[in-house]
């Protein structure tokens, strides 16, 4: 599976690039095929990873939040013969060559995780949520997963009210710690603009624990 980071950032970034380091709102492409959460900036990565927006044919989304899901961004993607797939809360739906498990996210209500596997190979995209729920992990220690990606939200803030629907790093290092035996690698998207260090010294923090740090455009294969 190749995956591709089109963006990784929270809410607070904003659509325009500034000058400096930028994110775009969280958005991962698999296989060129598969897109999750047409968010605001997904068009603009596009353009700017070269990706053929004629090959995207499925497109899932983890919530309605602003940042995660643009109407626009859908109807456009929909125009090149994407379909919007729509999984219930603990069910598991074949899509093409992948099976796309739903589960529940500490979030918003309608807020999803996925496992998505193709053959033996199997990513989890956890954005946005707190911790995991007892059914995530279940299914985690059940399937194995190669590539995981957490939410990584508030940074090194401590004390932030955001912890109850978001990540800080310290719980991303514990859940590595819980699960390192059912994981392959772990990775950090949606990080926020005003919570977090520059990329350079959120990745050579988070290399000591063994934890990817995503940025936009990083394409890797499972």
């Amino acid at each position: 599976m190749k995956i591709l980071f089109l963006g990784t950032g929270a809410a607070d970034w904003q659509k325009e690039k500034m000058s400096g380091e930028h994110r775009r709102n969280a958005s991962l492409l698999i296989d060129d095929i598969l897109l999750i959460d047409p968010g605001p900036g997904v068009l603009d990565a596009a353009k700017e990873f070269s990706v053929d927006l004629s090959k995207i044919r499925y497109v899932l989304c983890t919530h309605t939040h602003a940042d995660h899901f643009n109407a626009s961004t859908l109807k456009e993607l929909q125009k090149y013969g994407a379909v919007f797939i729509t999984v219930p809360q603990g069910e598991v739906k074949r899509t093409g060559d992948y099976k796309v498990h739903a589960l529940k996210a500490n979030h918003s209500i309608d807020a999803t995780h996925y496992i998505i596997s193709r053959g033996r190979k199997r990513i989890f995209y956890g954005l946005d949520g707190a911790w995991l729920l007892y059914d995530e992990v279940q299914a985690i220690k059940e399937k194995k997963i190669d590539f995981a990606v957490f939410d990584a939200t508030v940074g090194n803030v401590e004390g932030d009210y955001r912890v109850f629907e978001h990540n800080n790093l310290n719980m991303v290092i514990e859940m590595k710690k819980s699960l390192g035996k059912y994981i392959d690698r772990f990775c950090i998207s949606h990080m926020a603009r005003t919570l977090h260090d520059s990329h350079t010294k959120l990745s050579e923090q988070m290399k000591l624990y063994g934890i990817e740090v995503a940025f936009d455009g990083f394409l890797t294969e499972i």
